[in-house]
């Protein structure tokens, strides 16, 4: 299986004539141990959701990033051994050979684009609960890893490993890499980041060890070193060896001999690794949501490592200007550019940059909904890219689109993201395409929200579409339009999609966990009310059980124009479901710069204009908050009018256009949600209406042994 033969040498240079000069840096080849990057373009290990459940799902996910031009594309974590077992996260296996051939599947989806194919072997130490092998979780001193969210809460506490436990995981990571080279991986990983094993050896607080494996930083290095020693001797020159390594906490930890700790174990292991793969710790720091977080963000943790090592090193920071990514290869911060969730948002960004298309890039938002698949357990998803995890489950390319026989016409009612994606699909597909928003501007709830604090970046998914449409020769868009059914009617098209949205409500929430009537007051808003300038008061009550972004936000929003913002929630935290995206400590942090007040596990009961009666949702204990407007944040009501006039409405000339209910005006959701429910619609206009293809796992005849010695 193994396909290394043609990636040993440089491929043939890339034809760079449409490139800005600026930019062809990132099309220099770049050495990796025994192997050759074709470009500086590297997608780092990342969840997607994808198991031996889905191999076809996974190679087509992956395969189509090598075919949009990334030079090295990898796995996201894949274990070693059934004592490193996330379950109910999803996670990859090479636990027996019954394995290599769904992961074959995807290297050859990789190198039949020219890309080499990147493996990220992997043992979870004491972060993993192991609730499916029922094994003990390992760790250097039998320490547990400090996971507080219910998510990740497990009741099973690790054992503290033996030397013939050490010896037992170099053993276990040596057959891994024998499998990975038989499945034709060409860069294998040794993964010491994220709390995982190989880094709890690296950390004193989690090493109390006073064997060789513990105590001075040269003996809790030891393990790792063992780890890539290993992995090099079953490699040998088939197959280049990475580290990747969190660098966060050992650079605040003091050393005696070195400028931190960080410096210390790169120095240590300098020339050990072929390449270096440098993060961040925790994963709302590794993977920051825009919000928070800037492009780049990770430059001043990680930017020492090339001073200390001459192997290449590798590094993210949510890159997605070309610009950006030149910068950090000229000032020696990296030799490669590092994308996770910009690859997941457009796959073809290298393509793209090499053919000076930059404006088409389809740029990350940073709203990490690719991130809550993961915590989710279920194939990826992007809110700027439709069909990520459906390359296989419904064939869809995120650049290529099946052309109509019959260029019918469709109307487009509403510019928000479900519209514009909606025209946008189907003009590629050879529709002649009108779009019709009633507002100034386009981009519906997009363009409201980008407008408050730390949303500028979700305001691409309307900039992008709307630039991409007006390149379009077949399509025509109309602002401060609002049609009724009888104007759409007679407009004439084949098709009609109605996407106008939701409303926000004004309604309570009950002990049953359901929305019930209305708060009928004249000092009760809504999002809407805040986002049109409507004047509230000095005391704001914010009543949030949305529980995603947009009560946070509004209550940053209203704080920093001098208001006194309380929130509250019936959740058991300030918007909750942040967890999920990694935003949730700084969801705090937020707050508690803007002084805001919260209360959880609470129920809004009734209001005055005055005080908000308030009540514990478990044990109904009262509580009065003092507050002259209230802006509740929670229940949504699809705007289907207009359609629901459409299907009562009589033909004209006899013949009737197909009806379409789309985005948030069919089932309001977050904008990942309405922008696939666009994307969904589009394509069904031309392709066979399948709601996907069932993936199958790949397995032997017979039942193997989970883990043969």
């Amino acid at each position: 299986m193994g396909q290394l033969q043609h990636l040993s040498s440089p491929a043939a240079p890339a034809d760079l004539s449409e490139c800005h000069p600026n930019h062809q840096i990132l099309f220099e080849p770049i050495q990796i141990g025994p192997v050759v990057a074709p470009n500086r373009f590297y997608q780092v290990p990342h969840a997607s959701g994808m198991t031996e459940a889905n191999p076809r799902v996974r190679a087509a996910f992956r395969g189509t990033k090598a075919e949009g031009g990334w030079g090295v594309v990898s796995t996201g974590a894949v274990s070693i051994h059934p004592s490193s077992d996330d379950s109910p996260l999803p996670f990859a296996r090479l636990w027996n050979e019954a394995d290599i051939a769904s992961h074959a599947l995807t290297t050859e989806a990789i190198h039949r684009h020219g890309s080499l194919a990147a493996v990220e072997l992997w043992h979870g130490g004491a972060v993993v609960m192991n609730r499916t092998s029922r094994l003990p979780p390992l760790s250097p001193s039998g320490i547990s890893w400090a996971a507080t969210h219910i998510g990740f809460m497990g009741q099973l506490r690790p054992k503290k490993m033996t030397g013939a436990d050490i010896d037992d995981v170099l053993e276990w990571q040596r057959l891994a890499t024998r499998r990975a080279l038989d499945a034709g991986f060409d860069i294998l990983y040794v993964y010491a980041g994220m709390g995982y094993l190989g880094y709890e050896f690296l950390l004193p607080e989690y090493n109390h060890r006073d064997d060789g494996y513990g105590g001075s930083l040269e003996n809790r290095v030891r393990f790792v070193r063992e780890m890539l020693e290993v992995t090099r001797d079953e490699a040998g020159s088939r197959a280049a060896v990475a580290l990747r390594i969190s660098l966060e906490e050992l650079r605040g930890k003091p050393s005696q001999h070195y400028e931190s700790e960080a410096h210390g174990v790169v120095s240590l292991l300098s020339n050990v690794p072929d390449l270096w793969d440098v993060k961040m710790d925790s994963s709302p720091n590794d993977c920051g949501a825009s919000r928070f977080r800037p492009e780049g963000a990770h430059e001043p943790i990680i930017d020492f490592v090339k001073r200390v090592t001459d192997r290449p090193v590798v590094g993210v920071g949510r890159f997605t200007s070309p610009d950006t990514m030149v910068s950090q290869i000229r000032r020696g911060v990296l030799d490669l550019i590092g994308g996770a969730r910009a690859s997941i948002a457009d796959p073809f960004l290298p393509n793209k940059v090499r053919e000076g298309r930059n404006d088409d890039i389809r740029e990350c938002i940073g709203c990490n909904i690719c991130i809550a698949s993961w915590h989710d357990g279920v194939p990826v998803r992007c809110t700027q890219n439709a069909t990520a995890g459906e390359e296989w489950r419904r064939g869809w390319h995120p650049e290529r689109f099946t052309r109509t026989e019959t260029p019918d016409s469709l109307l487009v009612i509403g510019g928000g993201p479900a519209g514009l994606e909606a025209a946008l699909v189907a003009a590629k597909q050879g529709f002649e395409v009108t779009i019709a928003e009633r507002a100034d501007d386009w981009g519906g709830r997009v363009l409201q929200e980008s407008q408050l604090p730390g949303m500028a970046t979700w305001r691409r998914v309307r900039d992008y579409r709307v630039w991409a449409l007006s390149q379009m020769g077949n399509v025509s868009m109309f602002t401060n339009s609002e049609l009724d059914a009888e104007a759409a009617i007679s407009f004439g098209a084949d098709h009609i999609a109605v996407a106008t949205g939701a409303r926000w409500t004004r309604r309570l929430y009950s002990s049953l966990e359901i929305a019930v009537e209305p708060l009928d007051h004249p000092q009760v808003y809504t999002p809407e009310d805040v986002y049109s300038e409507t004047v509230l008061g000095d005391r704001v009550l914010i009543f949030d059980y949305d529980n995603y972004y947009l009560g946070g936000v509004l209550s940053e929003h209203l704080a920093a124009q001098g208001k006194t913002v309380t929130y509250a929630t019936p959740a058991g935290h300030a918007s909750a479901w942040t967890f999920m995206t990694n935003e949730l400590p700084f969801v705090y942090q937020a707050l508690a710069r803007r002084g805001v007040a919260i209360h959880t596990t609470t129920n809004l009961m009734g209001f005055d204009g005055a005080r908000a009666a308030m009540q514990n949702l478990f044990n109904a204990s009262p509580l009065e908050i003092d507050a002259d407007s209230i802006v509740i944040v929670g229940h949504r009501e699809s705007r289907d009018a207009v359609f629901e006039a459409l299907v009562a409405s009589e033909p004209v000339g006899g013949v009737q256009p197909s009806l379409h209910l789309v985005g948030d005006a069919l089932a309001p959701g977050a904008i990942v949600h309405a922008v696939h429910s666009g994307h969904a619609f589009a394509r069904g206009l031309v392709d066979e209406e399948t709601i996907y293809l069932r993936d199958e796992p790949i397995v032997p005849a017979e039942p193997t042994r989970v883990f043969p010695r």
